[in-house]
């Protein structure tokens, strides 16, 4: 039985995907993910970045990849792999410079490892995320119609 309290439902344009967050590796991560999902910080954010054989990008309000909720977060790099299905921050330069943009790796990115924080990995539905259009920028792009802690739905 998975843990409801970290699990996090991306209802998507393709379809629905289950991340198992990591709250052991990115406590700080975790609980500001947690906290802009209830605030329905997610809802209508497109994919804004998405490269074959590399990952699908998301978390900006603005759609470009410029925006954010405005609170940065220290960086909680860790040892766990950048593979496929890992949810990882994204970020500028600066280590912590995190805010509310994350990725999905499509398939093993290990230049990214212990350079950026893993939060989670997909459990279900990354057949859908494979869906995701391509683009940078995405031209009519994908996004997540909803998102939800499973705990809340439950």
């Amino acid at each position: 039985m998975a843990d409801t309290e970290n699990t996090l439902i991306l209802e998507t344009t393709q379809g629905p995907v289950t991340i198992e967050m990591r709250p052991d590796l990115a406590p700080g991560h975790v609980a500001r993910i947690k906290e802009l999902v209830r605030a329905g910080f997610y809802d209508g954010i497109v994919f804004h970045r998405v490269i074959e054989g590399f990952m699908a990008q998301t978390g900006c309000p603005q759609g470009t990849g410029t925006g954010g909720s405005g609170q940065k977060l220290k960086a909680e790099f860790n040892a766990e792999p950048h593979v496929r299905g890992t949810a990882s921050m994204a970020r500028a330069a600066n280590p912590d410079s995190g805010d509310s943009q994350f990725f999905i790796c499509f398939d093993d990115a290990p230049f990214l490892n212990k350079q950026y924080t893993v939060w989670g990995k997909v459990t279900s539905g990354m057949e859908n995320v494979d869906e995701i259009k391509r683009g940078e920028p995405v031209k009519d792009p994908d996004k997540i119609v909803k998102a939800r802690m499973a705990k809340d739905a439950a």
